[in-house]
């Protein structure tokens, strides 16, 4: 009876042991702090609670962020208790303009080092590139994960816009990156805010390179209802994705999502029976918002063969 329990325990503790543990991974285009946005009820102090309990609920134990002001760095890291970050503001490399910071539970995942360069001719230094019309950066980190001893890389960017040059150029760039920082057999995520969806030239060039595969096209279980971009109604459709996560191929994609949450606007106090609702169950009539004009997206990952290197 000792043995069938012994070996029942070891049955459940190996594969944890050699690293096969899921990581709950997301990217979320968060949305700069703007007044012009108050004025359609979409302000950052509006929605941030709801934002960060979309986080909090989605439970990501690691998440790419982009167009991140630092005073909404600060409210999300109060709002993110167990949360820690890396990564840099665009403008001086320090606080200055947007970060795309890279959010991390301190407890799970050791941060054994990190930094951001700029999507740019000049990548080790503040600069904007090519056809840009604003500087653009990735900030990374190498984690490891404190149970398991698995060690992987996290790259996380916003690519411009505008410049199309600058899109192309800027993934060349990430992948010669990731080729030299990373071994060949490293656990690598990229995520991302691209501003490419998934018919355009660059993202074919990442698809393609051998490096990375989409965790939407490898997914064993996909959840899309909808593209990416919402411009905070809720109504818009859209197949395209622009928002990203890429994946070393290694990593086995148990299950990818775009987070279609939503919240409502309003006061208590106007309760009443609507028009086919039973009596029992009052409703009021409210505003429906989105914590940000891009919806988040997931994917739960998984690398059966982890460890230190």
């Amino acid at each position: 009876m000792k043995r069938i329990l012994i070996l029942s325990v070891l049955a459940v503790a190996v594969p944890y042991l050699l690293g096969a543990q899921t990581l709950n991974v997301g990217s979320y285009n968060i949305r700069l702090q703007t007044k012009s946005d108050y004025e359609h009820g979409d302000g950052w102090t509006q929605r941030v609670d709801a934002l960060c309990d979309v986080v909090r609920f989605s439970d990501f134990d690691i998440f790419g962020a982009q167009e991140v002001r630092h005073v909404q760095l600060e409210d999300m890291l109060e709002r993110l208790p167990g949360y820690a970050y890396v990564g840099v503001g665009r403008d001086d490399g320090e606080k200055g303009g947007e970060y795309s910071p890279v959010f991390y539970k301190r407890e799970r995942l050791k941060l054994l080092d990190g930094g951001t360069f700029w999507l740019s001719e000049t990548p080790d230094r503040v600069s904007k590139g090519w056809d840009a019309v604003c500087m653009r950066i990735c900030s990374w980190g190498h984690f490891e994960d404190r149970a398991t001893g698995c060690r992987f890389w996290f790259f996380n960017l916003h690519m411009d816009h505008r410049g199309k040059v600058a899109r192309h150029k800027s993934a060349e760039l990430v992948l010669e990156r990731i080729g030299k920082m990373c071994g060949r057999r490293d656990n690598v995520i990229l995520t991302g805010d691209f501003n490419v969806a998934q018919d355009d030239e660059t993202y074919a060039l990442i698809a393609e390179s051998g490096v990375l595969n989409d965790a939407y096209e490898v997914a064993e279980f996909r959840f899309a209802p909808t593209g990416t971009f919402n411009a905070f109604k809720p109504e818009n459709w859209t197949s395209k994705r622009i928002d990203h996560i890429w994946v070393s191929d290694r990593a086995r994609v148990l299950r990818y999502g775009v987070l279609t949450y939503h919240y409502w606007e309003g006061e208590r106090g106007s309760e009443r029976t609507l028009e086919d609702f039973p009596k029992e169950a009052k409703a009021e009539k409210r505003t429906l918002r989105l914590p940000s004009d891009h919806y988040p997206v997931n994917a739960v990952i998984e690398f059966p063969k982890c460890g230190k290197r």
